[in-house]
């Protein structure tokens, strides 16, 4: 993290959260495949289409209390988009590292915004360590997409809200992972309101299973590279406050196929009219896939469940013409 660098300190008044209050719907298709009932936590529909804009919104908003003047952030794009957002809010520039997987529309989403954007490397890792070397040489302040305790505190709000709008507490939460930032916030967020003995199930694709292999490892685990076609899950390796969350909560860990993830993407588009990113598609496969009745079987999971929460997590950077083209690219119909 950058120093905080000098300047007029902003007033310490509360400003109002960047994030809104997202619905909690009942799907009946999720439900029908889950074989339980399933309701949606829809931060798709937040600002810049994703849950980021809540931990990050958070961060930016306390950076720019003790008088930031300028902020990076390395992002494949909801990170970048949530941090532009927020700059934009607070007046104060930002400078968006990408690496060179990050698509053309996102690129031009984040200029649209007001963010300076550099290109670097070719994946999260490489964009990373430019952010950083811009943090040491011109003394920015880095808003880190997933890694910082204020990130994690700003996704808990998350948790709060399901237990002001269900009756009742969740059997589970389902939860794609990337770097770790959701899962972090979402444990911080079952502490807080009393839900920790709640099961996690945290879905990741094969390629991009840095959780996945830390926990078997019992320790840290940098991937070689991220083969997933799942781009915004692609940290080599996750955050350490990952790892940690495994004492603190029953997580189970799970990886589907990239090809499963995109299914999932289409039938949640047929079915509630909503486009994700096969990044959230993963969270929607385990479900669509009958992998929680595995569970259930397997008895890593109480049967039967009373009700369970996915995150949609959204994705601001799918098109029908990517998705199209994601389909091609792993032969599917």
């Amino acid at each position: 993290m950058g120093l905080w660098q000098g300047g007029p300190i902003a007033p310490s008044r509360d400003q109002k959260p960047f994030h809104i209050v997202s619905p909690v719907l009942e799907s009946l298709s999720l439900s029908r495949a889950a074989g339980t009932k399933v309701y949606m936590k829809l931060e798709n529909v937040q600002p810049t289409g994703s849950f980021k804009i809540r931990g990050i919104g958070h961060l930016c908003q306390e950076a720019a209390k003790k008088g930031c003047s300028h902020f990076v952030c390395a992002s494949g794009g909801n990170a970048g988009l949530a941090a532009a957002y927020a700059a934009r809010k607070l007046g104060v520039p930002v400078t968006v590292v990408v690496p060179s997987s990050t698509g053309p529309g996102t690129v031009l989403r984040l200029q649209e915004m007001g963010a300076e954007v550099e290109v670097s490397g070719q994946v999260w890792d490489d964009a990373n360590s430019r952010a950083l070397e811009l943090v040491k040489t011109k003394g920015w302040v880095s808003i880190h997409p997933f890694d910082h305790p204020l990130v994690w505190q700003g996704h808990a709000s998350l948790v709060q809200e399901l237990k002001d709008s269900l009756d009742t507490k969740p059997d589970a939460i389902v939860l794609s992972v990337g770097g770790g930032g959701l899962l972090a916030g979402v444990v911080a967020g079952l502490w807080q309101v009393g839900w920790q003995d709640t099961p996690i199930i945290a879905v990741e694709t094969w390629g991009a299973h840095s959780l996945h292999a830390a926990l078997e490892a019992g320790q840290l685990v940098t991937l070689p590279d991220i083969t997933s076609v799942a781009k915004c899950l692609g940290a080599k390796t996750v955050a350490a406050r990952a790892l940690e969350c495994a004492k603190e909560c029953q997580i189970i860990s799970q990886v589907v196929e990239d090809a499963d993830a995109v299914r999932a993407v289409e039938q949640f588009l047929e079915d509630e009219r909503m486009l994700v990113q096969p990044a959230c598609g993963a969270a929607l496969a385990l479900l669509y896939t009958g992998r929680l009745q595995r569970l259930q079987r397997e008895r890593r999971l109480r049967a039967p469940l009373g009700s369970v929460v996915v995150v949609v997590c959204g994705g601001s950077s799918i098109r029908p013409a990517q998705l199209r083209a994601l389909k091609d690219q792993l032969g599917l119909q």
